[in-house]
């Protein structure tokens, strides 16, 4: 498995893990065990791990030395500095169904009428959870966009096709669900034009004349 990481086991919690991050290592913790696990990784290599897999595809820890097979279920993020500060993983095992979530990428559309006319392709839906065996989990979920051609054209749930062994976790979403649609952005850009250029209600009205001034007694 590609997706490799080796976690150290780590006593630091709570303030302690300042200055764990500032010697270049990510605190995690890993559930579904009896117990959560406590490790630390080295930022680089987790960060690699973390762009390869995302939150759909399995990474083997090593933890002690010994393979743990799990999924990413959170990632904490500075949002100042964007960098990672905590990883939890959620146990697995190889025979067992996991949810995680998938990317959903639309391919051919390039080709299609609604590209020739210049139209836009405009996501809803960029990515979505499945359930699967971990050898099973896709890296990403590709539907096709070659045959869209006017604006009132779109792609739904409907029109995903799910590998073998792969089915959404979501048994109550609706096949009419959107995932892109099909947008002109020159006839976007005129109707704006042509409401910016409306008059502003009552500003052409007449103004109203004045009452007549009442004779003095």
């Amino acid at each position: 498995m590609s997706n490799q990481l080796t976690l150290e086991s780590r006593t630091a919690q709570g303030k302690k893990l300042k200055a764990l991050r500032a010697a270049g290592q990510i605190p995690s913790v890993v559930y579904g065990g009896a117990e959560p696990v406590l490790g630390a990784s080295a930022y680089n290599a987790t960060e690699k791990v973390l762009l390869e897999a995302g939150y759909h595809s399995p990474v083997e820890l090593l933890i002690a030395g010994k393979p743990q097979l799990a999924i990413v279920k959170n990632v904490a993020v500075d949002p100042v500095s964007r960098r990672i500060m905590n990883v939890e993983f959620q146990a697995i095992s190889a025979d067992e169904v996991v949810e995680a979530t998938t990317p959903i990428r639309v391919v051919g559309f390039d080709g299609s009428d609604a590209a020739k006319l210049h139209f836009v392709l405009m996501p809803v839906l960029e990515e979505i959870d499945v359930k699967a065996k971990p050898s099973d989990l896709p890296e990403e979920l590709t539907i096709d966009g070659s045959k869209l051609a006017t604006t009132e054209d779109k792609l739904t749930i409907a029109d995903l096709v799910l590998p073998k062994g792969v089915e959404l976790a979501d048994k109550e979403l609706e096949v009419t669900t959107v995932i892109a649609n099909v947008y002109d952005p020159v006839a976007e850009a005129a109707a704006r034009d042509a409401e910016d250029q409306k008059p502003a209600e009552g500003a052409d009205a007449p103004a109203a004349e004045a009452a007549p001034a009442e004779k003095a007694e």
